[in-house]
């Protein structure tokens, strides 16, 4: 993996694991992927899991009143140059644990922020059904969304090891993510209106 020219310095770029179940194929990959981004100086990276941190049921509480990691997680989004948001497809939809997250987030956390998608299923015919609901909950944000997603299933691992053809599909989609938050910086600019969910000044 080769750092575009183009960029003075590396992005932040946060990766959220949308899952609550022990390390499986999706994190080793997605941590694979992320540690070649690093290492070849596209990125600064950071792994989320929400496996190994504590979020409160959104109940309209603020994250700082919650006394667990609520409140540091949400602030590493609203922090990053680009997010990536990554999720086994439960009930042909994404986890109700990434849900329970964005229900966190504040719109600004998200607001014009360069994002992608990565999802995995058992077949290939469930390849929208994570990235059709998250693209509309990006959209209430005013998230800037990569046009592709990734999606793995099971053919994609080898003794839960990604094959190179699934690694090349992640690491193209990180490489891609960050030359396009780094066009979007360069613009200076939003590329529309605002959202409707964006707070009045």
């Amino acid at each position: 993996m080769t750092a575009p020219a183009t960029i003075p310095q590396p992005l932040s770029l946060v990766a959220v694991l949308g899952s609550v179940t022990p390390p499986g194929r999706l994190r080793h990959a997605l941590a694979g992927a992320l540690d070649r981004a690093s290492a070849a100086g596209i990125a600064r990276t950071t792994l989320i899991d929400l496996a190994d941190v504590r979020i409160a049921f959104a109940h309209g509480r603020p994250a700082a009143d919650l006394g667990d990691d609520t409140a540091e997680v949400v602030q590493a989004i609203a922090d990053a140059d680009a997010v990536l948001l990554a999720t086994p497809v439960y009930r042909g939809s994404l986890t109700g644990a990434l849900k329970n997250l964005l229900d966190h987030v504040p719109v600004a956390a998200l607001d014009g922020t360069p994002t992608a998608i990565a999802a995995m299923g058992a077949t290939p015919h469930h390849f929208l059904g994570a990235d059709r609901h998250l693209r509309d909950l990006l959209a209430f944000f005013g998230a800037t969304v990569t046009p592709v997603s990734t999606y793995l299933t099971a053919r994609d691992f080898a003794a839960g090891a990604p094959t190179p053809e699934a690694a090349a599909q992640l690491d193209a989609q990180l490489a891609g993510l960050v030359t396009f938050a780094d066009a979007l910086r360069r613009a200076g600019g939003p590329l529309g209106p605002p959202p409707f969910a964006r707070p009045s000044a």
